[in-house]
């Protein structure tokens, strides 16, 4: 394998974007259980929630009490970072009250996406973000900066890949280097992933790039790979392959965390994280949604 794959870090997001689309609200509990085992698997950072109005999005509304609940547990691993979504600033003051270390932050490059997610043009959102971003680095915490629907939009189809290199620049003009672009839509095809992240290395070789790909024509995994070969470190997926934006028009799920640790491991990498524990958690999600999850790994590899 490329030597880039020996650098790369697991961002799990099934915790937040994995329950975002199911209307089956989990309990309290058995949410503290499944992220009991994803700290226990070594994973290198876990998304925990998302900090929106309940209304809008039910599963999530636990989000403050589950990071409250994990700081007085003492359960967290020391090399975990909790990581957490902020789309405006009162989401921002939430997370900041409960000691999140990671933002996650963004902006659409579709204009139809951006209204249907956040009520905001994507030059508003971005407005907001920034100011939000800058904030959140002057106390401390470690802030991911994401354009969402980079490689297509489920409502418009091909995005113009200058809307997503503008986005970029306004990130890296205010100083931030850890950037994501998020295939929300499931649209990437693997010379697009190339092409795309070469550019915005191009742009600035120092940025900390994330990918976040949605498997929605069988090209996550082959999407990861481009991305990995092209420089990108940081790997966002969802145990069970759980996901998809509900704001989008044909959600599908995230590439399963399990699939892409058990290849590392076939190549001889990561064999600091522990399968057996994501496997714990697509399992009990199957059983708790009684259907079978898009992952492959899960249902063949004894929890």
């Amino acid at each position: 394998m490329d030597p880039n794959w020996e650098k790369v870090i697991i961002h799990e997001v099934g915790m937040r974007d994995g329950l975002q689309m199911e209307s089956r609200l989990l309990p309290f509990a058995d949410k503290i259980r499944l992220l009991r085992w994803l700290m226990q698997s070594g994973v290198d950072i876990i998304q925990v929630g998302s900090f929106v109005h309940p209304k809008l999005m039910p599963q999530m509304t636990d989000t403050d009490e589950l990071f409250t609940a994990i700081w007085e547990s003492g359960i967290k691993p020391q090399k975990t970072i909790l990581s957490a979504l902020a789309l405006n600033r009162r989401g921002l003051e939430r997370g900041l009250k409960v000691n999140v270390e990671m933002f996650c932050m963004g902006v659409s490059a579709s204009e139809t996406h951006s209204m249907k997610n956040t009520g905001k043009s994507t030059g508003e959102a971005l407005k907001g973000i920034i100011p939000m971003a800058l904030d959140a680095l002057a106390e401390g915490k470690k802030v991911q900066a994401s354009v969402q629907s980079a490689f297509g939009c489920g409502y418009e189809g091909e995005i113009d890949e200058n809307r997503v290199y503008t986005i970029v620049e306004e990130y890296l003009n205010a100083g931030l280097k850890n950037i994501s672009l998020a295939d929300t839509a499931g649209h990437a095809k693997p010379d697009q992933v190339e092409r795309m992240f070469a550019r915005i290395f191009e742009m600035d070789n120092t940025i900390e790039a994330a990918c976040h790909f949605h498997d929605t024509y069988g090209y996550g995994m082959k999407n990861i790979e481009s991305a990995v070969n092209t420089g990108v470190r940081y790997i966002e997926t969802a145990f069970g392959g759980l996901g998809g934006c509900p704001f989008t028009k044909s959600p599908s799920g995230n590439v399963p965390t399990e699939d892409l640790v058990y290849e590392l491991r076939q190549n001889g990498l990561r064999e600091d994280i522990h399968l057996k524990e994501i496997v714990k958690a697509a399992n009990f999600m199957s059983d708790f949604l009684n259907r079978e999850l898009p992952g492959k790994i899960y249902k063949n590899v004894p929890s």
